[in-house]
């Protein structure tokens, strides 16, 4: 059996390795993996092993529940992320609030800012700088849990070196503030890093919170799924009346009534009455599908108009949405993102420096140096790796980098979309809403026997009347030309047809070939193969028997659709367009914007095993979506893309969002990615070329050729230094070009 739980409290990637390595360890487990994204711990075993593997999670240090129905687990998961980040919030402002102080106190002196008469006695200026961290090293003390746990399970990670730098740092100036009190206050400005210890916990928290707040984002996209059914339901009973019940209360076999303008609650098929339901939120086609009894409907999908009755056939998990909320999830965490670059490395450097650090000072001491020089040596070492460059290098070049697209009208969520953008070299794009405008639009007019003007004014007074998209599209054509239109005196509508209305005394039918045809109408087959073949649905008006004309309604083409396809083509990136849609449709949207490589009438489950086998075969894969439909395969790729305009599920489970809708966007995204990588990649060789310049250096290298000791404040400043740089070439971001 395979059985899921939810985790709390994981913050890295050696985390999750810590939980599978507990759960492994108990007898009867087959398998066991940690998702971080969704925190999830999915196990498989022959029975049932829950009593073992809550102890055994307990154990290692974090939370554990049983999973429960996808709606109330995301209920309960979104709970806890609101929970986790407002703590993370309380926890930075405090230490902001404290880190200021501190290091205004110990560092001010160094550029005349002026201190308080008290504060020049060196006891109570060391005793001052201890009671300012304290709050601080409180508000940071998830490092020294996390990290000094990580390294007793022989699994350190950046919390190992943040809680080894700092307690160092600490360490030595508890040392000082001890000889301080003993008459040697020349450790006044020497001997005490409380403030370096200080910066380092604030800054990398904030970094943290930054980052944590861009993973608690990933469960969005889940959460607006979900949103999509609603949570109550009409159910018929046995006696024919009518009751609202909760929709986790509905039952297979129940009979559901749904009004105009409501959400079906679950899958099932219809047993009375009629509709037209916008299924976007799977097939992505803009425009709604008639429904009569006997067609099934889906949780999820609205109701434009109509109201029928139906059987309930799936529920609970069952459902078609609840599949896509799962196809979502496991793409979510199934990426790899560059701000763990830092976690992996320190899991060699910290024992490294750990190492060198003790070497370094037990030979010293055999060479001759007293326990001072030795605890020097120790602590400069500590210091001057301690890893604020690193734990900076990545998070500070990320914020830029999102300010810098922000200004572009694009909207980078995360450091994985940073890693894979650049990479990408297969674009997949969909069509409704993305390539197209995403809603019916008049684009042919075929008028017979009458004046263009006449044969609207008709056309959309005998629309009026109904509240199908397909008829919307023709008033709001009429009313975007000036030309005035009125409700027809009777209006019926004929489902699957079209509709059947009165104007000025006129028998006038609007609707498809098969309205016209079941009246013995004649109609212009010619213009009606052109309108199909070119992908538009036609619609035909009849007055009293006679054929007036046609129309033909379609999703327009955006107009900077091609340029950006052409633009993409230059790049050597190849461009797919994959819909929901039909062939016909495809083809002919394709071939407007210049794309050969075509699949169509895809449901979202075609979309992610099209991206799927594109990856396997060493492909990087961008997909470019604004619908619901395309929200699985928005997070199944190593780039989602959504656009500004599309749904909050599409918007959620993308990587980058182009805000002004434009596809030219694509391209800025590309080259901004590129960009703030090689930036990224920048400071993490700063940050590791201070450490491999700095870290001999602090060993006591030069002091062998009868050079100088560096002393833990110079260790300090140099780490400070480095800490600078990463900052300094992160802002650089804002003004570079991107060509």
């Amino acid at each position: 059996m395979i059985k899921e739980y939810s985790i709390g409290g994981m913050s890295c990637a050696a985390c999750s390795a810590s939980v599978e390595r507990s759960v492994r360890k108990i007898t009867g487990v087959d398998a066991a993996s940690v998702n971080l994204s969704t925190e999830r711990l999915t196990v498989r075993s022959m029975t049932d092993l829950s009593p073992a593997i809550f102890a055994a999670v307990q154990k290692v240090g974090f939370t554990i529940s049983h999973v429960e129905s996808i709606k109330k687990q995301s209920m309960i998961e979104a709970e806890r992320r609101k929970m986790d980040m407002q703590l993370r919030k309380r926890n930075l402002i405090l230490a902001l609030i404290f880190t200021i102080p501190l290091f205004y106190v110990s560092m001010g002196h160094m550029v005349g800012l002026p201190l308080p008469k008290f504060m020049t006695k060196p006891d109570i200026f060391a005793l001052t700088q201890i009671l300012l961290l304290i709050p601080i090293i409180y508000a940071g003390r998830g490092f020294y849990v996390r990290g000094l746990k990580a390294i007793a399970a022989l699994h350190p990670n950046m919390d190992s070196l943040i809680a080894l730098g700092t307690i160092a740092s600490i360490g030595y100036s508890i040392y000082s503030t001890i000889l301080i009190f003993m008459g040697h206050s020349e450790l006044m400005h020497e001997g005490l890093y409380f403030e370096s210890a200080g910066v380092i916990i604030t800054l990398v928290m904030l970094g943290k919170y930054l980052e944590q707040r861009a993973k608690a984002r990933t469960g969005d996209a889940v959460t607006a799924l979900i949103g999509l059914t609603p949570d109550t339901a009409r159910v018929i009973s046995k006696d024919g009346t009518e009751n609202i019940i909760k929709a986790d209360e509905i039952v297979v076999g129940d009979r559901i009534r749904v009004l105009p303008g409501e959400r079906i609650p679950v899958d099932g098929r219809i047993i009375d009455g009629f509709s037209s339901i916008d299924e976007s939120m799977l097939s992505g086609e803009s425009i709604p599908i008639d429904k009569n009894i006997g067609d099934s409907v889906i949780g999820g999908s609205m109701n434009t108009n109509g109201s029928f009755t139906y059987i309930s056939e799936k529920i609970g998990d069952d459902t078609i949405l609840a599949g896509m909320i799962r196809m979502v999830e496991q793409a979510q965490g199934s990426k790899a993102p560059i701000a763990r670059l830092a976690d992996r490395i320190s899991g060699i450097f910290v024992p490294i420096v750990a190492i060198i650090a003790v070497l370094a000072a037990v030979i010293w001491l055999i060479a001759g140096e007293s326990f001072g020089v030795a605890v020097k040596i120790l602590v400069s070492v500590l210091v001057i790796a301690c890893p604020c460059a690193l734990g900076l290098a990545t998070p500070t070049a990320i914020m830029v980098g999102m300010g810098r697209g922000a200004n572009m009208g694009i909207f980078i969520k995360n450091g994985e979309a940073l890693e894979h953008t650049c990479k990408v070299d297969s674009i997949i794009l969909d069509k409704t809403g993305t390539i197209t405008c995403g809603k019916p639009d008049v684009v042919h007019i075929h008028p017979n026997g009458m004046s263009e003007e006449t044969f609207i004014e008709l056309f959309a007074s005998a629309e009026a009347g109904s509240e199908h998209p397909l008829a919307a599209a023709v008033t709001k054509y009429a009313s975007g030309r000036g030309i005035g239109y009125h409700t027809p005196e009777t209006y019926t509508a004929l489902i699957g047809r079209g509709g059947e209305a009165v104007v000025d005394g006129k028998r006038i039918l609007v609707g498809n070939d098969r309205l016209m045809r079941e009246n013995g109408i004649s109609y212009d087959e010619r213009a009606f193969s052109k309108l199909t073949e070119s992908g538009a649905t036609p619609l035909m008006l009849s007055a009293d028997g006679h054929y007036c004309g046609m129309i033909g309604v379609a999703d327009a083409i955006k107009p900077d659709s091609k340029a950006a396809v052409d633009m993409l083509h230059s790049h050597g990136i190849d461009v797919w367009l994959v819909t929901g849609d039909n062939e016909r449709t495809a083809m002919s949207v394709a071939k407007q914007v210049g794309i050969e490589n075509i699949k169509s009438s895809c449901l979202p489950e075609d979309k992610n095993k099209f991206i799927n086998e594109l990856r396997a075969n060493g492909r990087h894969v961008a997909m470019v979506g604004d619908g619901i439909n395309d929200a699985a395969a928005l997070a199944a790729s190593d780039v989602g893309i959504a656009i500004g305009t599309g749904t909050d599920v599409a918007l959620a489970s993308a990587d980058i969002v182009l805000a002004k809708g434009e596809l030219t966007g694509i391209n800025n995204a590309i080259l901004l990615s590129r960009t703030t990588l090689r930036i990224i990649k920048q400071n993490l060789f700063w940050a590791f070329a201070y450490n491999c310049l700095g870290i001999p250096i602090a060993a006591g290298l030069l002091h062998a050729f009868g050079g100088p000791l560096l002393s833990p404040m110079i260790a300090a400043l140099a780490m400070s230094l480095s800490s600078v740089t990463v900052l300094t070439n992160a802002l650089r971001l804002k003004a570079i070009r991107l060509k």
